[in-house]
């Protein structure tokens, strides 16, 4: 394979899918590609991380598989206010539970460059934490923000602004990767999908809530398939890591080693096409 000296990673939302990165990632190091920058929205932007401050996939691993679903997802006391509750879900179990895969607390701590994405809920902009961005924050305030999907987790309040899941203006944030002058982005989309396929055993999810739920996933799979389209189309070369899992699995916990092994396979598919292509 041709030596890429600048190589970016770009790492999806999609809650408990992106297991599937540190997949990815295992394959990467097998096929001598070595990022030099992370760029991630939501859980991937947490993956990304524990990758950026140094840490190995047998590391990432170990760390992963001690998540419970309590340790992400515990109601919140406001549910007892019915419509004027904050949020379905507590922040604080899964600020712990980033605060215990990422081993460190600050951006100039960490190894590797990594650009987190969030958007600042006043405006509708997408903002960038990290390299590129601003860096002199708390690094898991900042992760959960990027994680802060509404309705589920209040936003994150970081200065004097509110901040959230920065997959509703980027789940897929390739446009990001490419501000750093790439001269190759492996992307790996976990994220909401038009084309996964439905789970296979459906959790009971208020109807309500169901259409929250589906309503994200058309407009967030959409503009996912038309940066990557996009971005196929230009100057950078791409390798689309595209792991086949279900729809409705931002909480499963239970099935990370699963996705774990899915993303190695599908990033070992994807690298070998390119390099056949190349």
């Amino acid at each position: 394979m041709k030596k890429y000296e600048r190589v970016v990673c770009v790492m999806s939302g999609g809650g408990a899918k992106t297991a599937a990165h540190a997949g990815a990632m295992r394959a990467l190091e097998e096929w001598d590609l070595e990022p030099g920058h992370f760029v991630g929205t939501s859980m991937g932007a947490v993956v990304g991380a524990t990758f950026a401050a140094g840490l190995r996939y047998d590391d990432v691993l170990k760390r992963m598989i001690r998540i419970s679903r309590r340790d992400v997802a515990q109601f919140s006391r406001t549910l007892l206010l019915g419509p004027f509750a904050e949020s379905f879900l507590r922040a604080e179990p899964l600020k712990r539970t980033i605060e215990a895969l990422v081993p460190v607390q600050r951006f100039d701590q960490l190894k590797t460059p990594l650009t987190v994405t969030t958007v600042d809920i006043r405006n509708g902009q997408l903002a960038l934490f990290g390299e590129g961005g601003v860096e002199r924050v708390s690094l898991v305030e900042v992760l959960y923000a990027s994680c802060a999907l509404p309705l589920y987790y209040p936003p994150a309040r970081i200065g004097d602004r509110d901040y959230v899941d920065g997959g509703l203006r980027a789940v897929l944030p390739l446009d990001v990767a490419a501000m750093f002058a790439p001269d190759l982005i492996v992307a790996v989309a976990v994220g909401p999908s038009l084309y996964a396929p439905p789970p296979e055993h459906s959790a009971m999810i208020p109807p309500m809530l169901q259409a929250h739920n589906d309503a994200l996933r058309v407009l967030m799979a959409a503009e996912t398939e038309r940066v990557i389209e996009r971005f196929r189309q230009g100057p950078t070369p791409l390798v689309l890591v595209r792991p086949n899992l279900e729809q409705q699995a931002t909480f499963a916990v239970g099935s990370m080693v699963r996705y774990v092994e899915e993303g190695y396979r599908a990033a070992t598919r994807a690298l070998h096409e390119f390099l056949e292509a190349s």
